[in-house]
């Protein structure tokens, strides 16, 4: 059971249906159905009553309601009691698609960690859609994802755009392709240098999908997230494609184990890599002291 579930419940009694309360709390409404539905198995108890019409708080969810009431206001209270410190010294959990780790992650932690001593941060890698999923159940406080031109961006999130680039190829500076001032389609499709994909579920792998028009290399890899692909690159596995935010100003870049090349055919198609955090709840100075960072130093990326 979460304080947020309780929260729900509270917002659909006061403003008499689902439909009303999802708009307050920035969330869709199916979304806070099922929030609901979970908190009513662990009840036992249905709180709201569905209809064709609509759902509205139930009977059995009045009868609950100074209960509820109550827990949410002792919440307040701890939080209150606890104060800004507590807030400070917490654990924030920020779950990252990797594309941007090394040139923008890895400094914008190093920098809070000295405003910001006691305060634990968590970096875990995971897939855009598990990303989203944690910072609406609220087990992630942040979330780093990318986003390509024309997709949707969950409603329920505050998203802010950090970084915005193109793909490119990242290969060896001792590649043949890199003799080229750009590499075409033919070129990731020839046999002579494989093709580093990442796996299903990465934006990167869509967009690898649509730019070959449903055709495949003779021969690739397919890995986990764009810190392992550059490692296979400049251990001469072959090469990728990754957006150029992601490779320029990257450790292996900037000692010469890996460069990139545009890609040719006229591809203009533009990658954005987002911060984002749940809309609804209170949010801890740390959490916010972090993104802000992470915002600040986005606008100071080459």
């Amino acid at each position: 059971m979460r304080i947020e579930q309780l929260e729900y419940i509270a917002a659909v009694t006061r403003l008499g249906s689902l439909r009303r309360a999802a708009e307050e709390l920035h969330l869709s409404q199916p979304a806070l159905s099922e929030t609901v539905r979970n908190l009513e198995r662990e009840l036992g108890v249905d709180l709201l009553e569905r209809k064709r019409s609509g759902a509205t708080i139930s009977a059995e969810g009045r009868e609950l309601l100074p209960h509820i009431v109550s827990v949410i206001e002792a919440v307040d209270r701890l939080r209150g009691a606890a104060g800004d410190q507590h807030r400070v010294s917490r654990m924030i959990r920020l779950g990252t698609v990797n594309t941007a780790t090394v040139p923008l992650l890895i400094p914008a932690v190093r920098e809070f960690r000295a405003t910001h001593p006691v305060t634990q941060v968590e970096v875990v890698a995971a897939q855009q859609a598990e990303i989203h999923r944690a910072l609406l159940e609220g087990s992630f406080d942040l979330g780093l994802v990318n986003y390509l031109q024309g997709d949707d961006v969950p409603p329920a999130l505050e998203t802010t755009e950090l970084l915005r680039g193109r793909p490119v190829v990242c290969l060896r500076p001792d590649s043949p392709l890199a003799a080229r001032p750009t590499v075409s389609v033919a070129d990731l499709l020839d046999e002579r240098e494989p093709l580093i994909v990442m796996r299903s579920g990465y934006l990167m792998h869509r967009f690898i999908h649509r730019l070959l028009a449903g055709r495949a290399p003779s021969f690739s890899y397919s890995t986990d997230g764009a810190e392992m692909g550059k490692l296979m690159v400049a251990e001469g596995l072959g090469v990728t494609v990754l957006p150029d935010f992601s490779v320029i100003g990257d450790p292996l870049e900037r000692g010469g184990a890996i460069t990139y090349r545009p890609l040719a055919d006229g591809e203009a198609t533009e990658v954005a890599l987002v911060i984002q955090r749940r809309r609804s709840g209170s949010v801890p100075r740390a959490v916010r002291d972090l993104h802000q960072l992470f915002v600040r130093r986005a606008g100071t990326t080459p």
